[in-house]
């Protein structure tokens, strides 16, 4: 089960936003909601209610389809915030002029879906000794060349 949930036009920064979305990408979804419910960041409370909406539409996607629903199951699958529309505003200066102002605004995208079994992960042991045959091959190439490579040089002496 996978669902989703975008909010538009939010009036904050995508660079800001940024910072909070990156701590909750790929976790479950109550770690996020304790981490967006307690971040002192202002971009946290939009995208806890995101959060919240997409929990909200897997939940009714899963009872239209007649499935089981358990919350505690989900992950956020995929987060970002892409930039919206600035508004551009002027104040102003002195001597008569106006600078301008940049309004910034971000839309906030999360999907959740049910945490799947992963493909087991690869241990730093089992890296290792799939490296160390490459590793004998390559030497064992090497020193050939190396012979190789005097060889000509005997013949060029001669």
């Amino acid at each position: 089960m996978e669902a989703r949930a975008i909010q538009y036009t939010v009036r904050q920064s995508a660079r800001k936003m940024r910072l909070v979305i990156d701590l909750i990408r790929g976790r479950a979804v109550p770690e996020a909601d304790a981490i967006l419910r307690f971040s002192k960041k202002r971009a946290a409370k939009q995208i806890h209610k995101v959060l919240k909406s997409a929990v909200a539409n897997a939940q009714q996607a899963a009872q239209r389809q007649n499935e089981a629903f358990d919350a505690d199951q989900l992950r956020v699958k995929y987060a970002v915030v892409n930039e919206g529309a600035t508004l551009k505003r002027f104040t102003a200066a002195a001597m008569g002029r106006a600078t301008p102002i940049k309004k910034r605004t971000s839309h906030v995208e999360i999907r959740v879906g049910n945490d799947t079994v992963a493909a087991p992960k690869t241990s730093a042991a089992a890296t290792a000794t799939n490296a160390e045959p490459k590793a004998k091959a390559k030497a064992k190439a090497k020193p050939k060349a190396k012979a190789a490579g005097k060889k000509k040089t005997k013949k060029a002496s001669k």
